[in-house]
């Protein structure tokens, strides 16, 4: 087995596509393999698997944990079709606000990982979507923040201008706001787990 990894135009946010196995039966591939991501120089240690379903224009995002909880994403859409977006929150960093739009689905087999300091966050392009990730910290709700999808400041081309969100994600911050809470801040580069 072997995965091919693609360097994004964000540091540490990378496209991974692991080697599919088709035949008559169907296909066949390995979505995660330690040794295969390490030697890749991916060496986190994923504690929780998380699964969600959700349909056509869903908006999921923008959500992170902040440092007292740092949290890398590894994600995969198994069902459908999603646009996935990572964005840097790395105050201090080059790419600070800046983003990267893979699309995700079943036929491509593409996963995303989403590091530390970044906001994550997909909509739904196919009538349903089931999207998959690993996570290397646990959940932690008090650690949680959510940035607006739309924040001008950062700019994201979605597909839609009227996707359907939560309660929670409606209410997201603005980059301004998240700027002025430093408890969100990250860590300069070396200092992050």
């Amino acid at each position: 087995m072997s995965i091919h990894v693609t360097k994004t135009s964000l540091d540490g946010v990378w496209v991974i596509e692991p080697e599919v196995f088709c035949d008559a039966r169907g296909f066949f591939l390995e979505s995660y393999n330690r040794r295969e991501f390490a030697a890749q120089g991916i060496t986190h240690e994923f504690v929780q698997d998380n699964h969600s379903r959700s349909a056509h224009k869903v908006l999921r995002g923008l959500h992170f944990q902040d440092m007292s909880a740092p949290q890398t994403k590894l994600v995969r859409c198994t069902v459908g079709r999603i646009l996935d977006v990572a964005v840097d929150l790395r105050v201090g960093s080059p790419t600070f606000a800046q983003w990267v739009a893979v699309e995700l689905s079943a036929e491509n087999v593409k996963q995303l990982l989403v590091p530390v300091g970044f906001a994550h966050g997909f909509v739904v392009l196919s009538e349903v979507a089931e999207v998959q990730y690993k996570c290397d910290a646990y959940y932690a709700p008090a650690s949680e923040g959510v940035v607006m999808w739309n924040d001008p400041d950062i700019g994201i081309r979605w597909p839609f201008d009227d996707p359907i969100l939560s309660r929670r994600d409606q209410a997201g911050m603005s980059l301004k706001d998240y700027l002025a809470r430093p408890r969100f801040f990250y860590a300069p580069e070396g200092e992050n787990r």
